[in-house]
Parts: C-alpha cells; structure tokens; sequence
C-alpha cells in the first residue's frame, strides 16, 4: 500500500505538501499539486481519511490565534479573521477548536495576559501577531519549553523559538512601495511617514526598506517626518493635519500601516485649502481604501494576502501537531500585490 511519505520522494517534496494537496488545504503552486495527483493517481493510493480523522479527533485540538488589533479597530484584520474563520470550519472535521482573542496595539501586557489565559484552557497550539518586546518573546519561547509550538503572522520574532513565519516580505514590501512613491513623484518629494507603532516589526522594517530603495535610486527624495498613528482612523487623522500644517513643503505621505482612511481623510481637507497635489502610497485594500484610489487620493497600496495569513498558520499548527509533520518552509512569504485604480 502507497504512502505519502512515498509519494513525497518521488515528487520530491515534503510530506506536508502531499498533505495539503491530496486533501485540499491548499497553498502549493498549481504545478507542484499537478505533479503529486498525477503520481499519487497512477500509483492508486487511496487515503484513509476516516481512520486520520478519527485519530486526530478523539485528541480534541485546540489552537489559539492571537491578533494585536480588533477589525474594528483595524478592517485590514476583516480579512485575515476570515481566513481564520475558514480554515477553523475546515477542521473542524478532525475535531480541532480556534480560539481567538485581540490585544490592543502596543500592548505588550495584554498580549502576554492573553497568552496565559490560552494556555490555561489548554491550547495545543499558538498562532500570533506579536509585538516587538523582549518580553513577548520571552513568553513565546517559555511556550515553546512547554511543547507549545507557534507560529508568528503578519510580523516575526525570530529569536522565539516559533516554528514558522506566515506573512509579507515587509522589507520588499517597503522597498516596493519606494519605487511607486519614486516613480509617482519622479523622485522629487518631499514625503511625510506615517506608521503605526514602532514596536510592530512589520511597520519599522518597511519604513526601513522604503528608505533604501529611495537613498539607492531617488537620493533627491527627502522624508520630513515620521508620525504615529497607531493604526487609528482618528488619531491618523489629527496627527497627519498636524504633520501637513507644519510642513506646507510635504507633497507626497507614504502610509505604512492602518489608519490609512484618517490620513487621506486630512489631505483632502488640505488640498481643498492649498490646492497640492499630494501622492500617497499606502498599504492593504480595505473598502475604504478602494474607494480612495478610485477616487485619485492613493496612488497605489502595496498589499500582503491576509486571509492567507489567516488560514495557513493553522495548517502548518494543525500538520505539526495532528500529523507530526514540520514545516516545509520556516518562512513563509505571502506574495506582494500592487494594486492601482486600473486593476481594481
């Protein structure tokens, strides 16, 4: 009788691959998911899918999801809940349960505090979007010494001992959005940033990358400030009002987080005053955000695939816990979309 293990040599890929494809988890390319049917066809397997479910069910799993931000808070986490949401009512055919929580932004005690509360139920499994904090990481690698595997979404801890990173490239990301604010100011700009917190790695590499690619290839581009917005739609509003009042010279905002609706909310109120032309990049398609680019304000947002980021840091919990399978990939890169109002 034919194995996946066996299946996976000849294919040459993982055991967790075959996995995902022959019971349609996704998340492999088309032509790899091709190659194992064909094989795993040619050679009849045929899973036994009653006696796995069973096996994995009478374990009663139990997987926590911790996000640092409510999607009322944030829309952009509308998303990527319902990849949660989709991946949890997939399982639940092996019997696994999805508990989710939200900790507000740069909130480091409260994450913490809801780490312990997860662990108290009994969670076989964690997945997070962690603050940048010694003692974040501290409390993900106390897990780790319990047997409690994690996997960090939309930004990473490396140093945490967690089994495996699910989100953007955020330097590539940052380094993309440099290029589109290079070319929608032909490099004369004099550009305002605006971020969520400094604590969210996500946030503080992309800046980091868009300077990079800015010094490389627009060295006459300039950035004037860097604000704070902590992803609110109403702080981002005040804070960006403030930002262009001080700096009437500002003719261009790079958006690196939420709060992105806040902020163009201000620039049209001060275009209507000064008449500038401002670009704007930004990142993520919310609803808000479409509407905004359909109506000139953003040029262009640089976005991350967040209902992957939602469902396959399940996967790669519910294969290494329920079917002792590793991550093949120990980051795991969503890709980077740009969109404009020409493909909306």
């Amino acid at each position: 009788m034919i194995t996946i293990q066996e299946i996976a040599d000849l294919a040459g890929v993982s055991r967790g691959t075959v996995d995902r494809v022959l019971n349609n988890r996704g998340n492999v390319k088309a032509e790899t998911a091709s190659k194992i049917r064909e094989i795993a066809d040619k050679l009849d397997y045929k899973p036994n899918k009653l006696g796995q479910a069973l096996s994995i069910k009478k374990r009663n799993l139990c997987f926590g999801y911790i996000l640092y931000s409510t999607p009322e808070d944030n829309p952009f986490f509308t998303q990527v809940v319902e990849g949660i949401e989709c991946k949890a009512k997939e399982l639940e055919e092996y019997g696994v349960t999805v508990l989710i929580r939200y900790a507000e932004l740069d909130n480091k005690d409260k994450q913490i505090e809801l780490i312990d509360e997860l662990v108290a139920t009994g969670i076989n499994g964690l997945a997070i979007t962690p603050l940048d904090d010694d003692d974040v990481t501290k409390k993900l690698v106390e897990l780790a010494n319990l047997g409690i595997p994690c996997v960090t979404v939309n930004s990473d801890l490396k140093d945490s001992k967690r089994i495996a990173y699910v989100g953007s490239e955020y330097m590539k990301s940052g380094q993309t959005a440099g290029a589109l604010m290079r070319i929608a100011t032909e490099g004369d700009a004099r550009i305002g940033v605006v971020i969520g917190s400094s604590k969210i790695l996500c946030h503080t590499e992309r800046v980091r990358g868009f300077k990079e690619n800015l010094e490389k290839y627009a060295p006459s581009a300039k950035i004037v400030e860097t604000v704070k917005n902590h992803d609110d739609d109403i702080e981002s509003f005040e804070v960006v009002s403030m930002l262009l009042q001080n700096h009437p010279e500002i003719n261009a905002l790079y958006l690196a987080s939420g709060g992105v609706y806040g902020a163009c909310r201000a620039v049209k109120s001060f275009k209507s005053g000064a008449n500038n032309d401002i670009k704007i990049i930004a990142h993520d398609c919310i609803a808000t955000t479409e509407e905004l680019i359909e109506e000139g304000i953003i040029t262009a947002t640089v976005c991350q695939q967040p209902k992957i980021q939602g469902s396959l840091p399940l996967d790669l919990l519910f294969e290494y816990v329920g079917m002792d399978i590793t991550p093949q990939d120990e980051i795991n890169y969503t890709q980077i979309e740009i969109k404009i109002r020409e493909n909306m």
